[in-house]
């Protein structure tokens, strides 16, 4: 009995951030697995993990086993390891490691474990669905705000710069894909281009201000693919005391990124109903525990999907999508600092 005791105590220690140790529920269903990848996107843990443990709690007496793997690809991989020795029927993941999480995938389906690859996509094994966005559409939005904000300004004479996502995450590949095929059409000059590693907005911030040491005010926008890179860009904008301020696109709608559009140093977002995508991924895990069968709209790689519809953000639209969707409310964003322009936008 002390044996086996220990055993427990040490497969919940070698979980990580795993919570807690498989105990099944009244239901007496084994317990889903929901592994992400970071915390430096602030979406994770204020809206995917919430919403997503308060669906399945809506759907019966189900136990979720949460880890977080902090952009370490080797830690999720224990993190799984050790959902799979803790009793998991389902694993929900967002890989760290879009190639490297193909182990993962590998050793689930070894024991008979369906995988949900959630928002990315794993690079092969067989995963049972897969719940993102049309990442593709959601370059292409950014880098037409992009181009339509600096033809507002007049023919751009200097260029932009590209700072993209992590180079380990299949998402940013298609949104430097979507990037790409707006920009390459609409003639702007791309100064220089760098994939972020672990999507770092210190290293976006370092990168940003050596271009702006090499080009200066030649850069009259920035392609940023998320709001975390974004904010690293507008720091290094901001200290070199660029003028006037080049465009910034972003991506999650983070509320520090709404609020600097507010304040005019970002010019927009992309928002992704986080909510509905991480209910739906509940509703497909707890239905993959039962055994039901399960369909998306359409096949990714041979994989049932749903993509859902993301929507570009400008001043102009906040108040249409983050606030009338209850992702913010006014009072979240207009904080004092921000209460003045809050009040010029008719943010209200």
């Amino acid at each position: 009995m002390r044996r086996l005791i220990a055993l427990a105590v040490t497969v919940c220690l070698a979980a990580g951030a795993l919570a807690g140790c498989a105990q099944r529920g009244s239901s007496g269903f084994a317990p889903i697995a929901l592994l992400l990848p970071d915390k430096k996107t602030a979406r994770y843990e204020t809206f995917d993990r919430p919403v997503f443990e308060a669906r399945v709690k809506e759907l019966g007496d189900y136990d979720v086993l949460y880890a977080n793997a902090d952009q370490d690809a080797a830690k999720q991989q224990q993190q799984a390891e050790s959902a799979l020795a803790a009793g998991a029927g389902v694993l929900v993941l967002d890989p760290v490691d879009a190639k490297a999480a193909v182990t993962i995938v590998n050793s689930a389906n070894a024991q008979g474990v369906p995988v949900i690859a959630y928002d990315r996509l794993v690079a092969g094994g067989e995963l049972a669905f897969y719940v993102s966005f049309d990442n593709v559409h959601v370059g292409e939005l950014q880098a037409q705000a992009l181009v339509d904000a600096l033809e507002s300004r007049g023919r751009p004479a200097g260029g932009i710069l590209m700072v993209n996502g992590s180079p380990t995450d299949s998402n940013a590949a298609l949104f430097r894909e979507g990037a790409e095929r707006v920009i390459d059409g609409s003639g702007l000059r791309v100064l220089a281009s760098y994939d972020t590693p672990d999507w770092s907005p210190d290293k976006a911030q370092e990168w940003v201000a050596g271009q702006i040491a090499q080009f200066g005010d030649a850069i009259e926008g920035v392609y940023a693919a998320n709001d975390g890179t974004a904010s690293g860009a507008v720091a290094a904008l901001r200290a070199a005391d660029a003028s006037p301020f080049p465009i910034v696109t972003g991506q999650d709608a983070e509320l520090t990124a709404i609020q600097r559009i507010v304040a005019g140093d970002q010019y927009m977002t992309v928002y992704k109903a986080l909510k509905p995508q991480a209910r739906l991924a509940a509703e497909i895990a707890v239905d993959l525990l039962h055994g039901r069968g399960v369909t998306g709209d359409l096949e990714v790689d041979g994989t049932p999907a749903v993509l859902l519809t993301p929507v570009a953000v400008t001043i102009d639209r906040i108040m249409d999508t983050v606030v009338a969707d209850g992702f913010w409310t006014v009072a979240d964003i207009c904080t004092p600092d921000y209460a003045a322009a809050c009040d010029a936008a008719g943010i209200l």
